[in-house]
């Protein structure tokens, strides 16, 4: 499953992908610290499933969500 981690604190964000590269099934195949970022990796990373705090600056990730899915349906 390719993983894209959307957390603004960079320890907590470390810590996902610390735990996260401990799955041989996982591969974090980007990291993002806000929710415009996150709609802009999401777009080019094509990943399976995002891990996403909705509590960022600027673009909530509530609404980061809310661009994402029109643009890519089957994400979880």
């Amino acid at each position: 499953m390719r993983i894209l981690i959307v957390e603004d604190h960079p320890m907590f964000r470390d810590g996902l992908l610390k735990m996260l590269e401990t799955v041989e099934e996982f591969e974090v195949v980007g990291e993002a610290g806000s929710g415009e970022e996150a709609v802009e990796l999401a777009k080019r990373l094509k990943p399976n499933i995002i891990l996403m705090d909705i509590n960022l600056p600027k673009l909530s990730g509530i609404e980061a969500t809310k661009r994402i899915v029109p643009i890519m349906p089957g994400i979880v």
